[in-house]
């Protein structure tokens, strides 16, 4: 499927930050170069194992592990997804696990890969807490838990919270819309 773009579409500080992209990676004449056809751009197609096995933190280890094939990272093919009962109020993990059970969540393979491509992640989930709830783990401590990304202020990181605890409206699952 082909999609078409218009320059409007586009605001000046996204094409000046093209721009100067093109120029570190090809050269100052590089947007020239491009507009006379001398430059060609190739879109990357990001693939991520989510069949391979998670990460495992110190003392943790893998409750429960969703494989999810071979999946292209692009913002299109995800969404941060509320249950209705999280957007009234706050909701027990293990009852939002139990709504989460047919959706399809995607595990824990997807945040490590984000936070080694942290540019890939989109500014919007900034304030909130991304659960991946394909990868359910239990700690050191026997409790179940499920990670999240999240901005700390200063860079991308990760943290559990434990599927006994309350999980809000900036709690979001990230879904596959694949």
């Amino acid at each position: 499927m082909s999609k078409s773009f218009a320059a409007a579409d586009y605001t000046m500080g996204q094409m000046n930050a093209v721009a100067k992209m093109m120029q570190q990676q090809i050269g100052d004449d590089a947007v020239e170069r491009f507009l006379r056809g001398n430059v060609e751009l190739t879109i990357k197609t990001r693939i991520i194992n989510c069949d391979a096995d998670p990460l495992v933190p110190d003392d943790w280890k893998v409750e429960e592990h969703t494989k999810g094939g071979q999946f292209e990272w692009n913002t299109d093919n995800v969404e941060l997804y509320l249950s209705d009962e999280q957007k009234k109020g706050p909701i027990k993990g293990n009852e939002l696990r139990k709504l989460l059970k047919d959706k399809p969540v995607l595990n824990a393979n997807i945040l490590d890969y984000l936070l080694a491509h942290s540019e890939l992640i989109p500014e919007e989930w900034k304030g909130k807490a991304i659960f991946f709830w394909g990868t359910i783990y239990r700690d050191s401590d026997g409790d179940l838990c499920v990670r999240c990304l999240y901005w700390d202020g200063y860079g991308w990181s990760w943290d559990g919270d434990w599927l006994d605890g309350y999980f809000f409206g900036s709690s979001p699952a990230v879904l596959s819309r694949k």
